[in-house]
């Protein structure tokens, strides 16, 4: 990593300053309270397999346009259009909460949150750049774990409706804190989706997490190789000097 002075930190969510813990009673809890907020006419199992098909169709939509839907898209148009809109539409932010809950219990990363407090109080200016379904989880759970005071920005693709690796996501993130892009620097664990992304935006400096959900090695090629690699949040403290 060079010897540059950043301004900013950009953080990733899921497998970066957020993990998804496999917990099947709330994982099975999640899967309960779907069925039952659409009021599905389907066995719990039966019904989750009806949307975990459906969002595959989304997904390929999602990743081929760089797009994403907001909640009540996501519902209303891809995953049960078929259902009662009218409710649908009531409880769409519900159950995309629940839809992801369905996938393990999200938890921040070992030292996540002293590491954002320490970066605050050295100066940086932080904010989150995140792919994922769902409008209110996020800013729900930056509000409960008092978290929401350090980030000037927060930038969710599915209230931007745009996705990375696009440019523009960053370009966001960037105009809301008042920096360059050159002046950032990312924090994130998808060495095919953030690296490139964040390098066509123009971000200074490229930190990839090695997440605990991710066992298998990476391999970087010239276009996905990061400036740094850690292994635990805590080493941004190591990377990112005092900025006053």
């Amino acid at each position: 990593m060079n010897e540059k002075r950043y301004r900013a930190v950009l953080f990733d969510l899921g497998g970066t300053l957020r993990i998804a813990l496999e917990d099947e009673p709330y994982m099975r809890h999640a899967r309960r309270k779907m069925t039952e907020l659409a009021g599905a006419p389907l066995q719990v199992e039966d019904f989750y397999q009806l949307v975990e098909d459906r969002y595959e169709s989304y997904r390929r939509w999602a990743l081929g346009e760089n797009k994403e839907a907001g909640d009540r898209e996501l519902w209303c148009r891809w995953l049960l259009p078929d259902y009662d809109q009218k409710r649908i539409a009531q409880v769409c932010h519900e159950l995309s909460f629940e839809y992801r809950q369905s996938k393990g219990r999200r938890v921040v990363v070992d030292g996540g949150a002293e590491v954002i407090r320490t970066l605050h109080e050295r100066g940086y200016k932080l904010g989150i750049v995140s792919n994922l379904i769902g409008e209110h989880e996020v800013p729900d759970w930056l509000e409960e774990d008092r978290l929401a005071p350090y980030f000037g920005s927060v930038v969710l693709s599915s209230v931007c409706h745009l996705r990375k690796p696009g440019a523009e996501i960053y370009h966001i993130a960037a105009r809301e804190l008042g920096v360059d892009l050159a002046d950032c620097v990312s924090v994130a664990d998808n060495i095919k989706r953030d690296i490139p992304g964040a390098k066509a935006a123009g971000i200074g400096c490229n930190i990839i997490f090695r997440s605990p959900e991710k066992k298998h090695p990476v391999e970087f090629t010239e276009e996905t190789r990061p400036d740094a690699v850690i292994d635990t949040f805590p080493e941004l403290l190591e990377l990112l000097p005092p900025l006053k």
